[in-house]
């Protein structure tokens, strides 16, 4: 997994509130078994007009000047829904690195640590100013510090922010589970070896 340290990005900002996983990823996608892939599904419903991929121009990811944006606000209850895995999947293979909102749903928060990506609480205060700022000084941009747990921008915005300490460790270092398990494999390889299983 690509550790996260420190990213500056272009904000694309999606003003809505409990944006939910079938959006983000819907039903006729989920029959695919491996993780890569999924960014081109992502928010496929409000994407494409219709199902040859043709674009609505209307859409915030299909405008020019959000065409590579990396960080996205959005509002409260970001990622409800059912827990299909694919939605923090199709996040990170499309190329975010931050959203920003006030709330997130429980499991899409957790899968988005595992995924690479930086999921970053603020105050709805905070995140209504974030719009503002978007709106006048577009394109917008954000550097989201997590060795210091900071947002800032060019105009004097600095903005602290709380993760738990040992997601931000394993992001810091890029580590998901397997990344985790992994360190302790010469441990692993010597029980293996004393319980005759190797």
């Amino acid at each position: 997994m690509q550790a996260f340290v420190q990213h500056e990005g272009v904000v694309v900002p999606m003003d809505r509130s409990d944006i939910d996983t079938d959006q983000l990823v819907p039903k006729q996608f989920l029959k695919r078994v491996e993780r890569s892939g999924f960014g081109k599904f992502l928010f496929f419903d409000w994407r494409y007009l219709n199902e040859n991929y043709d674009e609505n121009p209307e859409f915030e990811l299909n405008r020019p000047e959000y065409r590579n944006a990396t960080i996205l606000l959005a509002r409260r209850n970001f990622g409800c829904g059912s827990s299909r895995e694919h939605a923090p999947w199709a996040i990170a293979d499309y190329g975010f690195r931050v959203i920003l909102a006030s709330s997130y749903a429980d499991i899409f928060y957790n899968n988005s640590f595992k995924n690479g990506y930086l999921p970053v609480v603020l105050s709805e205060e905070q995140i209504d100013d974030l719009f503002k700022r978007e709106a006048k000084y577009r394109p917008y941009k954000l550097n989201v510090d997590l060795q210091n747990c900071v947002v800032t921008d060019e105009y004097g915005l600095k903005i602290s922010f709380e993760i738990d300490e040992f997601r931000r460790d394993c992001l810091l270092k890029g580590l998901d589970d397997v990344g985790l398990t992994l360190q302790f494999e010469d441990k692993i390889r010597e029980y293996e070896k004393k319980h005759g299983i190797v």
